[in-house]
């Protein structure tokens, strides 16, 4: 039964194939080579040592140099055509994670933390490479061994039958004791790609965890992750330690063996003086064939549990359901949800937002983050259903979906690069009556370079109230036909966040805007509020008429 993993390794073999057949075929040259040399030196000293023959010996001589260039160039060409098609199987595969991590449709990252993508991404990828840059190395110890073994059985049929019913079980239980390796080998990859998660999960909380004397619970679960990862690690290094003393130990034993009986077959004279040093060095050069053929069972032991976990990512089902249908233009931005539930049978939300108007949204934590999942099509509902216009989200692209319908979370992320660019990533057209709207301009007259300024990752280098302001900047100049917005203003003070909801309004004075928020200045400018509790429309009506009326909407967005 074929596996994801094994899946993975094959069709990343299968793209490489042409420059693997052309390393094994150079490897092949230089491994040949390597097992004539001893059946050389062996011939030199039976047929011009032993003979005292100087031509001969010259003659020979040649053959042997001419037999090293060879081979040497062989390795040379072998290992270069070895490590392109390594290269291109990692290109390969992070390209294909890249395609299905970005992919509208979503899903891969379920389940995973960042920081373990990221593990997976690298890590994993290098590991199924080297799978594919052992290839020609093991197409070479098989040719090697077997040329090995002809000359053995021309010399002396008792030792060429010695190395070719040796080499098979020999083989087997190379592999056989590579299978725990396997094993620690999953578990230490887990346990590094959590630990890389947590880490890169604190690091991007940091600000939020000194925030809350949070710092001290945050260095224990990342103690507790990393000792997890650290014994694993050292698991996977005793069991890597312990299979290749085993192996070296078994290919030890068995070539004393094979150079036991040329001795002896030697004391009989069943063999020459150079057929035994012939024998000897057959012996020691057949170490390295086997040798490869114990690292390729321990690369390709780490190799296929890697491809395990990219099969994970690569294999991982769709989040949402992805239509073909491409919005009608002019899009006229009506938002529509109908009995949209978390859960099917569960409580219901209704609501509309009219082309050209502002609709405020209070909900709490859960339902707003589900309202901006379901919005954003990150995830599908459990029931209900979602319209643009009258037609599904389901049925839509999702790229077109969001090209329409922008959801800008209360957590949006800068980019690395300069203001400037971050303001100007997503704009159509003119971004200046947005950045002005968003009251970024004035980030940019605070900061040393203005508009030049560096911005870190993230947006690191700027304060909350600062990132904010430009992440709204930024959604406003994509001009959508819907936006939403999530709770764009906490970090702003008051008289800013004042001059930022009148200006949105007026920018946004054609196009549908939902305000997730409980922002009273934000919602003052609102066409119109929706209140869910509860997974339910609770209170609809204007800011005004809802503070007058709703004691509960009055603690909510007065508090």
């Amino acid at each position: 039964m074929t596996t994801p993993g094994s899946a993975v390794l094959r069709g990343s073999l299968r793209l490489t194939r042409r420059r693997l057949v052309v390393g094994s075929l150079f490897g092949i040259g230089y491994q040949g080579g390597e097992a004539l040399v001893p059946v050389l030196i062996g011939v030199v000293i039976d047929r011009a040592v032993a003979t005292g023959d100087a031509g001969g010996l010259a003659l020979w001589l040649g053959v042997l140099a001419a037999t090293f260039l060879v081979l040497s160039l062989s390795w040379r060409f072998s290992a270069r055509y070895s490590m392109y098609a390594a290269v291109e199987v990692e290109r390969d595969l992070r390209m294909r994670l890249g395609r299905r991590i970005l992919d509208p449709r979503g899903g891969a990252e379920a389940g995973h933390l960042p920081g373990a993508m990221i593990s997976i991404a690298t890590s994993d990828v290098r590991y199924v490479a080297g799978v594919a840059d052992m290839v020609p190395r093991a197409v070479a110890a098989v040719v090697g061994v077997t040329v090995a073994s002809v000359a053995l059985l021309t010399m002396s049929v008792p030792l060429g039958l010695l190395v070719l019913l040796g080499t098979p079980p020999l083989l087997f239980l190379s592999q056989l004791v590579s299978r725990p390796l396997e094993r620690r080998s999953a578990a230490q990859q887990e346990e590094a790609a959590q630990a890389a998660g947590v880490a890169a999960d604190l690091v991007r909380g940091v600000r939020v965890l000194k925030g809350i004397g949070a710092e001290e619970h945050a260095r224990e679960r990342y103690r507790r992750v990393s000792r997890r990862s650290l014994h694993a690690t050292v698991a996977t290094a005793r069991a890597q330690g312990g299979y290749e003393g085993a192996v070296l130990a078994l290919n030890g034993l068995f070539l004393a063996l094979v150079a036991l009986v040329g001795g002896l077959l030697a004391l009989h004279g069943s063999i020459t003086v150079g057929e035994l040093v012939s024998a000897v060095g057959l012996a020691q050069f057949l170490a390295g064939p086997m040798q490869s053929a114990g690292d390729i069972a321990a690369v390709w032991a780490i190799g296929r549990a890697s491809a395990v976990r990219i099969a994970g990512v690569l294999e991982a089902p769709w989040a949402i359901a992805a239509g073909e249908t491409i919005p009608a233009e002019p899009v006229r931005g009506e938002l529509r949800l109908e009995s949209v539930a978390e859960v099917p049978g569960g409580p219901g939300v209704d609501l509309v937002a009219v082309p050209g108007t502002v609709l405020g949204v209070v909900a709490d934590p859960p339902a707003a983050a589900a309202l901006l999942a379901w919005l954003g099509r990150e995830r599908d509902p459990g029931g209900g259903r979602l319209l643009l216009d009258g037609r599904p989200f389901a049925d839509l692209d999702p790229d077109a979906l969001r090209g329409a319908v922008l959801v800008s979370a209360h957590d949006a992320d800068l980019f690395g690069g300069t203001l400037h660019e971050n303001l100007t990533a997503v704009a159509a057209g003119d971004p200046s009556g947005a950045i002005a709207a968003a009251a970024a301009d004035t980030v940019a007259a605070a900061l040393p370079a203005g508009h030049d300024t560096a911005v870190a990752e993230r947006g690191s280098s700027l304060s909350g109230g600062q990132r904010q302001r430009v992440a709204l900047a930024r959604a406003l100049a994509a001009h959508t036909p819907v936006l939403v917005l999530h709770d764009p203003t906490t970090a702003v003070d008051t008289v800013t966040e004042a001059r930022i909801a009148e200006s949105l309004r007026e920018l946004r004075a054609d196009r549908t805007t939902v305000l997730l928020t409980s922002s009273p200045a934000l919602l003052a400018v609102a066409d119109s509020v929706v209140v869910l509790r509860e997974g339910r429309v609770a209170a609809t009506g204007t800011h005004s008429a809802l503070l007058r009326d709703d004691a509960a909407y009055r603690a909510t967005v007065l508090s």
